[in-house]
């Protein structure tokens, strides 16, 4: 690897979404449904989340499926509700975009444009979003090295935007028994050898909805920034990955053991009242 290994961590660059700075002294939580399907859905996901002390909303409006027979996302017929829905919750939304073409359609929707395990690699992508003004979420590829990953944010980083996030989802390893393994080994290495924030994805490392809070609290232990989750009121009617996504009531008490173990490491949750979006 060219990357050398330094003796103390670099300082972490702070990325501010929605008023909240990720990379900072405070941990960040950034929840929601792995796709938007209804106005309903999304409001009562948003209101449930932000009550239990989520600083950003997450929610596909376009989602890459293996199967093209999969749900797809509502794309943009759901791009006035999810404004309004942000609106009215007073929440920054992340989410994905898989296309160049779509980075214009939802600028005014996003504060933070995700890129997708999927897309680590696609580099027009990747050169596009580097000349964007708003933040890039950058997760790593299903299979790709550590390496791999810091340099695909470099794709973006020279373009001139250099508010990127780093999101460890898990890698794929010989391992069945979890959708994926989360690997904490990376948090940690990227964390020490550069200057992005880190955050994680236990829902899509683990795939099992019991997991997913020992995950997230084993995240802020090992030092990640923040956590990004899947919640969802009904994860049973869910169109995509109900089989990770929280309850509203999981996730509640999810929020209260982290609050535990991130006051015992002195890296308190941003207060949601103090934030306006």
């Amino acid at each position: 690897m060219e990357i050398q290994t330094m003796q103390t961590s670099p300082s972490t660059q702070i990325v501010n979404i929605g008023g909240f700075d990720i990379g900072g002294p405070n941990f960040t939580v950034i929840a929601g449904p792995c796709s938007i399907e209804s106005p309903a859905q999304f409001m009562e996901t948003a209101n449930g989340v932000k009550a239990s002390g989520a600083h950003l909303l997450r929610g596909g409006i376009w989602k890459m499926r293996t199967s093209s027979k999969d749900f797809q996302g509502l794309g943009s017929a759901a791009f006035d509700f999810v404004k309004n829905v942000c609106k009215e919750t007073n929440m920054s939304l992340v989410s994905e975009v898989t296309d160049i073409r779509q980075i214009e359609e939802i600028y005014d929707l996003v504060e933070c444009f995700q890129v997708g395990s999927r897309s680590m690699q696609n580099y027009e992508l990747l050169r596009e979003l580097g000349k964007q003004r708003k933040p890039v979420l950058l997760k790593r590829g299903l299979s790709a090295y550590i390496n791999e990953w810091i340099k695909a944010a470099e794709y973006i980083t020279n373009g001139g935007n250099q508010n990127v996030i780093l999101c460890e989802r898990g890698i794929r390893t010989f391992e069945t028994a979890t959708r994926n393994t989360l690997d904490l080994n990376a948090v940690a290495y990227a964390k020490r050898n550069t200057n992005l924030p880190v955050i994680v994805d236990p829902s899509h490392a683990v795939g099992i909805r019991a997991l997913v809070p020992d995950l997230a609290c084993a995240a802020a232990a090992v030092g990640a920034d923040g956590i990004i989750v899947e919640v969802h009121p009904r994860p049973a009617e869910a169109l995509s990955d109900g089989m990770q996504a929280l309850t509203l009531s999981d996730f509640s008490a999810m929020m209260k053991k982290l609050d535990k173990i991130l006051t015992a490491i002195d890296r308190p949750l941003h207060k949601v009242t103090e934030h306006a979006h």
